[in-house]
C-alpha cells in the first residue's frame, strides 16, 4: 500500500469547520462567542450534550452555524451515545489533504466538510478510578473510543487541522485568531499535535494500568450472571 507523502501545505489555515465533542465543557462560554465574532461564517458540527450546550449561546443558530453530527452523517447516534462520530464522512473530513486532488474528489462525491479544527476532550477515566467506591464497570464505561479516534486523526493531519484537547488552550487560540483574522498557524497546529498525542498516550496508559492491576475475580464479581 502506497502512503500519502505530502509535498505542499498552507502554513496558515482559516478555521471554517469545527468538529466539537467535549466531556469537560469548561471555557466554551469564552471560546464559542469569541470565534463566531472573528468568523461569523464558522460552522460547528457537534453531538449529544455538547450540541445542547452550544444551543445556550446567543451566537449559535441551529441548522445555520450548528449542525448535528447525526444530521451531517445521516446516521443516528447509538443508544447511550456509544457510537456518534465513528463515520467515514467524519474521518474523510479529518484526514483529507488540501492539495491531493484524489482526496478532494472524494470529498466532493459525499459532500463532506473539511474540518479545520477538532475540539475534543475525553470521558473522565482517571477521575472515575480516583473516586472512592467506584466499580470496574464504571471504569469500563468511561473508556472513550470516538474521542481518541478524532483527536488522533486530527493530530496526524496537523498539516491542515488544529487538534484541541485542553480548555487551557482556548485563550491563546482566541488571541491568535483575533490577530490573524481567523487563521491558525502551522507552528500552533504542530504544538497542539504534540499535546494531543501526549494526552491520548496518558489516557491509554491510565486505562492499561488500572485493568492490568485488577484481579479477574474482582472484575467478574461486578456482574449478575
Amino acid at each position: 500500500m502506497a502512503l500519502n507523502i505530502v509535498e505542499k501545505i498552507d502554513k496558515d489555515i482559516k478555521i471554517n469547520n469545527v468538529l466539537l465533542s467535549v466531556s469537560d465543557k469548561t471555557g466554551l462560554d469564552l471560546l464559542i462567542p469569541a470565534i463566531v465574532k472573528i468568523n461569523p461564517d464558522i460552522k460547528f458540527y457537534s453531538t449529544g450534550g455538547t450540541y445542547s450546550k452550544l444551543l445556550e449561546f446567543d451566537c449559535i443558530n441551529e441548522g445555520k452555524n450548528l449542525i448535528s453530527v447525526s444530521d451531517y452523517t445521516g446516521q443516528p447516534e447509538m443508544q447511550g451515545g456509544l457510537v456518534k462520530t465513528l463515520d467515514f464522512k467524519i474521518y474523510m473530513g479529518l484526514l483529507s489533504e488540501t492539495y491531493n486532488s484524489a482526496h478532494q474528489d472524494d470529498i466532493k462525491k459525499v459532500s463532506a466538510a473539511s474540518f479545520d479544527m477538532v475540539i475534543v476532550n475525553l470521558y473522565p477515566f482517571k477521575e472515575t478510578v480516583a473516586k472512592k467506591d467506584f466499580t470496574a464497570e464504571q471504569a469500563r464505561t468511561n473508556i472513550d473510543i470516538g474521542g481518541p479516534c478524532m483527536l488522533r486523526a486530527s493530530a496526524k493531519n496537523y498539516l491542515r487541522v488544529a487538534s484541541v484537547c485542553n480548555p487551557s488552550d482556548y485563550s491563546s487560540l482566541i488571541k491568535e485568531m483575533k490577530q490573524s483574522g481567523g487563521y491558525i498557524s502551522l507552528q500552533t497546529r504542530f504544538s497542539l499535535m504534540s499535546k494531543t498525542f501526549t494526552h491520548t498516550a496518558d489516557y491509554d496508559t491510565a486505562i492499561m494500568k488500572y485493568f492490568t492491576s485488577q484481579n479477574f475475580d474482582n472484575i467478574d464479581n461486578n456482574y449478575n450472571k
